[in-house]
């Protein structure tokens, strides 16, 4: 074996241990192969259950080349029996090298003089090698056709170089193994993922398909970066890593109970449910007292009528998205009336609990509840640090988990501000503001539209500073909302 070839082998192994990318490392294995042994074609199948599949075709005389950029060759799958040359390689675990197929009776080749009879080649010579992993298992079989001599006439396989593709064609096999294992542990991270993201919009109805819409959204705007002149364009690994910490974003309220989660109005539902049973026994003992001759009609409607009216700003104050100055001085004044019980004591119409709650001016929740809804991103953080996650992941705990700190340090849990934030956080979080304002699903506001969550975020960027300028002017350039 001359040196050079030697050499060539040495670099088939470094190009095999490195590849991690299926398609392209079965491209790799083929053309190495055929380079090694001097051939002018080749075929790689994969076993696929009871059959061979075609996944890489290189025929150099033909200038015809299939297979490598994830596409299969168009071609029906080869049936696992002995009728077939490369099947039987695989089924007896042996090597079948023939120098003359026109000659060789011992084999079935009606299949390449079909091909030959199509395409005018003139098949002759062929090598067929099975592939076994480590545990020997048969995953597949590679079939090369017409070795060439120095003048490049067709000519048999040499002896050493059918050792040479038996030994390549095993480590080939281990590394389709490995490559396969790595993917089959990225689906299981991804599976994962989805799972989560989907028990958390399981959960509550007010947080449906947030972070799969954050996603696509994501996904869409990642795109567009890369097409904008100064902007880091994200590799595939990257991108993977960055969709990921979207999907888990929100992790944490796996954790948060469910009254706070679900609370679309300020009271709770136990609060409200006893604020309205005293407000009906209050007009049910005017009507008692009036019936007892102890007041009459007059005071009665009179006193019905506030007690209504008392209910009907609770409702509207108890839904409302924003409590006006109007509103807080109604309630304030209502906090101060009181009706005679059954026991001649006086009642209060609203307690200083209900009070305490009806007064939260924006949203449903008091800061006592604002404070349990924030400890979402720490518990977040809490969760994904008992993941290992690989190398190419390792970021997702960190941007997961960062997503409401903004750059003028008013974020939280941490406060981090400026530079401190990576620009993959400054990003999950505009996807994360501008959902969340436009979303139809949520108990304590109305969806917004598109143009006026633009410019919440525009003030946020550029009056607040509590987003990256830049970012945002370019999320709403990207228009990555709009499904194409």
């Amino acid at each position: 074996m001359r040196q050079e070839d030697i050499k060539k082998i040495l670099e088939v192994g470094v190009l095999l241990s490195s590849e991690r990318d299926l398609n392209h490392l079965l491209e790799s294995i083929l053309s190495c192969v055929m380079e090694l042994s001097g051939c002018d074609a080749g075929t790689l199948y994969l076993r696929d259950g009871d059959s061979l599949r075609f996944k890489i075709m290189r025929n150099n005389t033909l200038q015809t080349y299939s297979g490598g950029d994830g596409k299969d060759p168009e071609l029906p799958p080869v049936p696992l029996d002995k009728g077939n040359v490369c099947a039987l390689a695989l089924l007896e675990d042996r090597i079948i090298c023939i120098e003359n197929v026109k000659d060789n009776k011992e084999y079935d080749f009606s299949g390449p003089a079909r091909y030959d009879a199509m395409t005018g080649y003139n098949t002759r010579s062929m090598l067929v090698v099975p592939m076994r992993n480590r545990e020997g298992e048969k995953i597949g079989v590679l079939q090369l056709i017409n070795a060439q001599d120095e003048k490049g006439e067709v000519c048999a396989f040499a002896g050493d170089m059918v050792l040479v593709v038996e030994s390549v064609a095993s480590q080939a096999a281990i590394t389709i193994q490995n490559v396969r294992y790595i993917e089959e542990i990225k689906e299981l991270y991804q599976s994962f993922v989805r799972v989560m993201s989907s028990a958390i919009d399981e959960r509550t109805p007010y947080n449906a398909s947030h972070a799969r819409h954050m996603a696509e959204c994501g996904s869409r705007f990642v795109d567009y970066l890369g097409t904008c002149k100064g902007q880091e364009k994200f590799s595939p690994a990257k991108k993977e890593e960055f969709l990921m910490s979207i999907l888990l974003h929100d992790i944490g309220k796996l954790v948060i109970p469910l009254e706070v989660m679900n609370k679309s109005q300020r009271l709770l539902p136990e609060q409200y449910g006893a604020l309205v049973h005293r407000m009906e026994t209050a007009e049910l003992l005017a009507q008692i007292d009036w019936l007892s001759d102890l007041i009459t009609s007059e005071e009665k409607e009179k006193r019905v009528k506030k007690i209504r009216e008392a209910a009907a700003l609770v409702d509207r104050i108890n839904t409302a998205g924003f409590v006006t100055d109007e509103q807080a001085e109604q309630l304030q004044e209502l906090q101060k009336e009181s009706y005679r019980g059954q026991d001649g004591s006086q009642k209060p119409f609203v307690t200083p609990e209900e009070y305490h709650m009806l007064s939260i001016r924006r949203g449903t929740l008091s800061e006592e509840e604002r404070r349990t809804m924030e400890e979402h991103v720490s518990i977040t953080d809490k969760l994904l640090s008992q993941i290992h996650f690989p190398p190419e992941l390792s970021h997702v705990r960190e941007w997961a988990a960062a997503h409401h700190e903004f750059l003028n340090g008013s974020g939280y849990p941490k406060q981090r501000k400026g530079e401190e934030i990576p620009r993959e956080v400054r990003m999950i979080t505009i996807l994360d503001i501008f959902d969340s304002l436009v979303a139809d699903d949520r108990p304590y506001k109305r969806a917004m539209p598109v143009e006026r969550a633009l410019s919440i975020l525009t003030a946020m960027a550029e009056k607040e500073g509590k987003l990256d300028p830049e970012l945002t002017g370019l999320f709403i350039e990207s228009r990555c909302w709009e499904r194409s």
